[in-house]
């Protein structure tokens, strides 16, 4: 079944157009290898947020496999700002998202890194797709698994395999994330970070080869600040997620968001068992007070 794509601008090696109209040869080794990175930086009110965060990681991406920056600061911060200018005026929409995604480029193939070739780059932008209020009040279901990826979790790479079958566990559960173990501990999501409370404590799992170092790590460490709550980043044992207060996620489109529901059984104790608790109501309006003032 064919889908029909949406007739938005994106930017391809130099060039706005339709994202329709975008085509790149069948040999560039992003589509035979995966071999690129991504980044995805969230928009609100037409204005980005966290960009340099998100600029930082995507170049210590790049600089992990070895790929050069094919733009300045100011290059990717004028290319965004177009697309994004262009999807407000055009269907009205001043919450999107931003998808940058960079690869080695084209070449015979072979698994070898040639030299000198010229990194492809693409962009799109789309409409943000915000927690419903739902979500946000009742929570939401995960499920466990054991981390079968990669040991380079720490790159923001397109080969995604992984976290599309984790992520697709999840959805043939009518959950809405799969939350992975390694050796018994705690990494992260499909696609997003995995936080736990105790006794109002956010800890979080620490940065390793096996962890995605989300922009929200140095954000609900400033948001902690501000809201006097302990955060600390060590090892979290399963038992520890099974027994925490409270488990929220965290990434680029889901903000905070608390986990209720895990493997069927209600998050909690007491009288806030199976409901969001409230470390993460003071995240989440901290979180909303960020993003009017961290935007670009």
């Amino acid at each position: 079944m064919a889908i029909a794509l949406p007739d938005t601008l994106c930017y391809l090696n130099g060039h706005y157009t339709p994202l329709a109209e975008a085509k790149i040869p069948v040999l560039d080794r992003g589509f035979i290898f995966g071999d690129g990175i991504y980044e995805v930086v969230p928009v609100y009110g037409r204005r980005l947020f966290r960009f340099d965060e998100h600029l930082a990681r995507l170049e210590r991406s790049l600089a992990k496999i070895r790929i050069p920056n094919p733009h300045t600061r100011d290059e990717w911060l004028e290319r965004c700002r177009c697309l994004v200018q262009t999807l407000a005026e055009t269907r009205g929409v001043d919450d999107q998202v931003v998808y940058i995604q960079v690869t080695r480029g084209v070449a015979p193939r072979d698994h070898v890194m040639p030299d000198g070739l010229e990194p492809t780059v693409f962009m799109m932008v789309n409409p943000l797709k915000h927690a419903t209020a739902e979500q946000r009040h009742h929570g939401v279901a995960c499920i466990t698994a054991r981390d079968f990826r990669w040991e380079r979790g720490d790159i923001k790479s397109t080969s995604l395999l992984g976290n599309v079958l984790a992520r697709q566990m999840s959805a043939d559960h009518g959950a809405v994330e799969t939350i992975m173990l390694r050796d018994g501990f705690l990494t992260e999501a499909s696609a997003s970070n995995v936080w736990i409370v105790q006794e109002g404590a956010l800890i979080g799992a620490p940065k390793s080869e096996y962890v995605l170092e989300g922009i929200r790590f140095e954000l609900l460490r400033e948001l902690c600040e501000d809201c006097d709550i302990p955060y600390s980043l060590r090892p979290v044992s399963e038992a520890e997620l099974l027994s925490a207060d409270e488990v929220l996620l965290s990434s680029a489109t889901k903000e905070v968001l608390p986990v209720t529901r895990l493997d069927g059984v209600p998050v909690g104790h007491g009288a806030l068992r199976g409901k969001p608790g409230p470390v993460y109501a003071r995240l989440y309006e901290a979180y909303q007070q960020a993003k009017r003032l961290q935007s670009i």
